[in-house]
């Protein structure tokens, strides 16, 4: 026996298509040689559902009952599997090492860090609660295993490194190199130290750390230092570890003018072949702008950049760029300021002439806290006396500095038939990739602070350990491309200086919202629900007609509008069974919803005027619980008390809502 499904389509005379599918339960047998079918039974009134089990059935399938069936654990295991995919089609097992418990670990740790960044001891208890654990087989990791592995992940910090700088960096290509921070509390960690605080975290000590990426933004390897380390000596580490570790001698390194200063320049064309592309220091163009330099405003009559060369920069290039946009922010910037600092000093100025500030030391001191918060002291002009204070902009300064607005100058010894002018530009600007790493490893993705390690080996395994991260991070942003908000295809600039444009494809998900281009799904036709219609009164309970206090409802449940509507449905019903026309119906029908929304509405202003306790919830909270389902109920027809819970705790974005990550985009 088997079902078959036969499929008949007509054109309706207003030229519509109809289908109409027949299933029967046939039988098939053969006589006088010849095969027969013999229909047993027609199947088409049976929910589609049933007539499926009943075709599995026939084809061979055994199904148990579902009373017999209890569910007694189930894991989370998509989000898992997702990032266990990716990082087993990026080679990270092979990558990290030889087949063993502890690679077994590090590739659980290392997943864990992706998905829910937390500690290594809360990591260990997170992971048996996924399928994460069961598949790697590290259920019954001890913590002291799970320290051991990061303790065998430092060990093979070189190998890796080598290993991606093979797959990522060639000997005539560009590679990336910044310096971040972030602090540790504590004072056992011998890299803790204070210094310049990146994260703006003042008083705390903190270490620093040192990425080298590619040109997209790939994280390669990184380096961890004390937290008084300067730029500088951070770069020469990384130069040593391009030239010694992975053996690449023509390789150029671009890094802000903080990183690769003058001295270091003279290190690298003494002692090495590579290549360098950063920007001078505002002093420096400030020189190159003098009234007998060659950088003047008249270069940018036409174009946004040029190309010149001078003799205190020998064997480089010199490219100025002027990006207007970048000149009006600066001069906003500046004049805020000035504005904010000039508050503080005529506060100080009334205290002295109020006779509270006698002192020049004092009010010298009070000045000194004044000009150095805002960093503007070089454009004013003080005078400091006993029991005087006077202050007044220096004008001239003012006006050497804005004219000086929106202008860079990157300095390369790279040649211009290898890197032409206007890609060593946007070669300056890919910088903002690496900016881009550091906050997905502090904040975004990885949460690589706080650190809770105080050996130095185990803190740099743990930097390590966001940095692999990271690594996979940035693969799985390329593979989800196309169903979060991420530019998949940034147009061309023309102009490297001007601002980026985002593609119409990009605009379009920021307009819509929606990362797809599949059309919305239709909503279904609402399926008639009065007592009487002959589709509902077969399944409709019979009704019961005791009082509501014999029926288990208290008598003080049933509001006022709830008696109001019971009677227009009664009287509803009877205007139907006394054989109204539907049209006739209808214009009363949309007078009563009308005043039954009306009515409504004045209930629940009045309970909001008087801070009256709503009939959905308690208190004030009710209020506002049907506050926010009267916003979100065309979205979701749900329990009052859900939306305020969900968005007082941060755990979900309403259904129907607009997450945080699609308004960002990526």
């Amino acid at each position: 026996m088997h079902v078959a499904t036969t499929r008949r389509h007509y054109i309706s005379k207003d030229g519509q298509e109809r289908v109409y599918e027949t299933h029967l339960l046939r039988r098939s047998y053969r006589e006088d040689g010849k095969a027969k079918n013999e229909t047993l039974a027609n199947l088409s009134h049976l929910p589609a559902a049933t007539i499926e089990l009943v075709r599995a059935s026939l084809d061979g399938a055994a199904f148990v009952p579902a009373t017999g069936v209890e569910v007694a654990r189930s894991l989370p295991h998509g989000h898992v599997a997702a990032v266990w995919a990716q990082a087993h089609a990026l080679g990270l097992p092979e990558l990290l090492g030889p087949a063993g418990r502890m690679r077994d670990i590090t590739l659980a740790l290392l997943v864990a860090r992706v998905v829910r960044p937390a500690s290594k001891v809360a990591t260990r208890r997170w992971w048996t609660d996924t399928t994460l654990a069961a598949d790697l087989g590290v259920a019954d990791a001890s913590r002291d295993e799970v320290y051991a592995a990061l303790d065998w992940l430092a060990g093979q910090q070189q190998h890796i490194e080598a290993r991606l700088a093979a797959r990522h960096l060639s000997d005539a290509g560009l590679a990336y190199f910044d310096l971040s921070s972030s602090w540790m509390t504590g004072s056992c960690c011998p890299l803790a130290a204070r210094g310049y605080s990146r994260d703006g975290k003042r008083g705390l000590p903190q270490i620093e750390y040192g990425l080298l990426t590619d040109r997209s933004g790939r994280p390669v390897a990184i380096r961890v230092f004390a937290g008084n380390t300067a730029d500088p000596t951070a770069f020469v580490e990384a130069v040593s570890v391009v030239t010694e570790t992975f053996g690449l001698h023509r390789l150029t390194l671009v890094g802000d003018r903080g990183m690769i200063t003058s001295a270091r320049i003279d290190a690298l064309r003494a002692h090495t072949n590579l290549g360098w592309l950063t920007c001078l220091r505002a002093p420096d163009i400030a020189h190159l702008a003098a009234d007998d330099g060659p950088l003047q405003m008249s270069l940018f009559d036409t174009h946004d950049l040029a190309e010149f060369t001078h003799p205190d920069y020998p064997g480089e290039r010199l490219i100025a760029c002027r990006n207007p946009a970048l000149a009006e922010e600066r001069a906003r910037k500046r004049n805020a300021l000035l504005e904010a600092t000039e508050v503080h000093l005529a506060a100080t100025a009334t205290a002295v002439a109020a006779g509270k500030l006698v002192d020049p030391a004092a009010i010298g001191l009070r000045v000194g806290r004044v000009i150095g918060k805002y960093k503007v002291g070089k454009h004013f002009i003080l005078d400091i006396a006993a029991g005087h204070f006077a202050y007044a902009r220096n004008q001239a300064a003012i006006h050497a500095e804005a004219a000086l607005d929106g202008i860079y100058v990157i300095r390369t010894s790279v040649p211009a038939d290898t890197l032409p002018t206007t890609d060593a530009v946007t070669a300056y600007k890919a910088l903002s990739n690496v900016e881009r790493d550091f906050r997905s490893l502090k904040t975004v993705d990885l949460d690589l602070r706080p650190i809770r390690h105080y050996t130095e080996a185990r803190v740099r395994a743990h930097v390590l350990l966001c940095m692999l991260a990271g690594y996979l991070v940035w693969h799985l942003r390329r593979a989800w491309a196309p169903l979060t908000h991420t530019d998949e295809h940034p147009p061309q600039r023309d102009n490297p200086v001007t601002k980026a444009t985002r593609s119409p494809q990009a605009t379009h998900k920021a307009n819509t919202g929606r990362t797809t281009t599949h059309p919305t799904p239709r909503l279904r036709t609402a399926q008639p629900t009065h007592p009487t219609h002959p589709h509902v009164a077969r399944n409709q309970p019979p009704r019961n007609s005791e009082p509501p206090a014999q029926q288990g409802v208290h008598p003080s449940k049933i509001t006022k509008l709830g008696a109001r509507g019971s009677t227009r449905q009664q009287e509803a019903g009877t205007a139907k069974r006394a054989g109204d026309p539907p049209t006739a119906r209808q214009p009363q029908r949309n007078r009563r919803c009308a005043a039954r929304a009306t009515g409504r509405l004045q209930r629940d202003r009045l309970h909001r005027s008087r801070r009256l306790p709503a009939p959905g919830g308690r208190g004030t909270r009710g209020v506002r619980a049907r506050r926010w389902q009267d916003t979100q109920s065309r979205w979701t027809p749900g329990r009052s008390d859900d939306g305020p819970d969900n968005d007082r705790r941060g755990e979900g974005t309403p259904r129907g809502g607009r997450s945080a990550q699609g308004q960002r985009g990526n």
